[in-house]
């Protein structure tokens, strides 16, 4: 049978967090969302406040009750849900960055209730009854609204027996997928070092860089100085109108950042901003020429590309034009190999990494023949496709397995399928 779920469950917001409630004569743990990831508690990090006697019969939680996020920012992500199974000695309580979802007794079991809870967000429910700008807040009255697919208990039960099985099945693969990625990453990184440094070769003698101990024989060390010209861009103030005229050309900002954090050797794809010709005639934003390698001091700090076309940057890169003696390509290669020193010895900040100008200045890298350096880039074009295809075909398994997880735990908890009857295997992935 359906139920609306405040009549399948006691529904209720957790109590607000306030500077009176932090010290008192009834300090308890409680749960915020922080404690909440999808399908399980996190209590590593469990605060504490105040909830008088009265107070805790109201917001103490018991074994079987399901707590939901209350708010999120993001749709994907509101919602999301776990079970409390007294996992701390009692009494814990709970924020109202939470709601619980109490089992009502001869009605629903907590852990059935649980699933429902993920269905929800899966589909879409509970973020559709949820409102807000930058923030959505679901509420308990839009949660006690939606409806609720209510078998008899020993058949709830039953659907709880299959999901917990089969979904940690999943979930298992899916961790073992995402290993395996991460496997994939490290060699990609191991052998691009190798490539980029010829550390693999017969010959190799120490280095005095402190990012590579070893090179081969053929690496002469140069400061960047001395082969490329070094420069910088410029962000416009909006607030001059004489800036912003009606023509289109190429603007690398950090919101573009994001284009090119895939560690590759790729072309950048441009994107069109506006900005002045009177800007760029006083030098305001330079038009950096085709070719011109680009490093991100601030989003993202570290990340590098290689502009495709005549193209202005913000003033958060720092820019190289390359002479005769470096490949644009070559010095990008570098510039990956080395983002962990750059962010490790050159980069400020504990939340934000910035990398400052002058710390750029006397950067000094590798570099061998033009020749040699032309044959590291074609090296890296075919490790890169190569490690580009393995990547996708896991990232594809990983994907399809979680749509399958989801479409699995709403039937489940639809009725759409039996679980008695259903199928045990989980489907062959690509």
């Amino acid at each position: 049978m359906k139920l609306n779920v405040g009549q399948a469950a006691d529904v209720r917001l957790g109590r607000q967090r306030a500077p009176q409630y932090e010290f008192g004569d009834h300090v308890v743990p409680y749960l915020r969302s922080a404690n909440v990831i999808d399908g399980e508690l996190d209590l590593s990090d469990v605060k504490r406040m105040n909830f008088t006697p009265a107070e805790q019969v109201l917001f103490r939680l018991r074994p079987g009750d399901v707590l939901v996020t209350e708010g999120s920012g993001s749709r994907d992500t509101v919602g999301i849900s776990a079970v409390w199974e007294d996992e701390i000695a009692a009494p814990v309580c709970f924020q109202n960055t939470l709601i619980r979802l109490r089992p009502r007794a001869g009605v629903t079991d907590g852990s059935y209730l649980a699933w429902w809870a993920r269905h929800a967000r899966l589909s879409g429910q509970i973020a559709a009854v949820s409102s807000g700008a930058n923030i959505l807040h679901i509420g308990s009255d839009g949660l006690k609204r939606l409806q609720i697919d209510v078998p008899e208990l020993e058949e709830q039960r039953r659907i709880v027996d299959f999901l917990d099985h089969r979904v940690s099945r999943i979930d298992w693969i899916i961790a073992a997928r995402r290993e395996q990625l991460r496997a994939v990453r490290e060699q990609f990184a191991s052998r691009r070092y190798l490539l980029v440094l010829g550390s693999d070769a017969s010959a190799v003698v120490e280095s005095s860089l402190p990012w590579a101990p070893r090179m081969a024989h053929d690496r002469t060390i140069r400061r960047l100085s001395q082969i490329a010209t070094m420069g910088t861009g410029h962000t416009p103030s909006k607030s001059n109108a004489d800036y912003w005229v009606d023509c289109d050309i190429p603007w690398l900002t950090t919101s573009d950042v994001h284009r090119f954090r895939r560690d590759e050797i790729d072309e950048i794809t441009e994107t069109a901003h506006s900005i002045s010709a009177l800007g760029l005639a006083n030098s305001a934003a330079v038009l950096h020429p085709a070719g011109t390698v680009a490093l991100s001091r601030t989003a993202s700090a570290g990340f590098s590309i290689v502009l495709g076309r005549d193209a202005a940057t913000s003033q958060d890169f720092v820019t190289w034009t390359c002479g005769p003696d470096v490949e644009p390509y070559y010095l990008l290669a570098i510039l990956r190999v080395m983002r962990p020193y750059l962010l490790g010895s050159l980069a400020m900040g504990s939340t934000h990494k910035t990398i400052y100008f002058p710390d750029l200045m006397d950067l000094a890298i590798p570099v061998p023949p033009i020749e040699i350096q032309r044959s590291v880039i074609r090296g890296l074009d075919i490790l890169s496709r190569e490690f580009r295809a393995v990547e996708a075909q896991l990232s594809k398994q990983v994907d399809l397995l979680t749509e399958y997880k989801s479409s699995l735990i709403t039937a489940a908890v639809t009725g759409e399928l039996d679980v008695t009857t259903a199928d045990p295997a989980i489907p062959e992935q690509p």
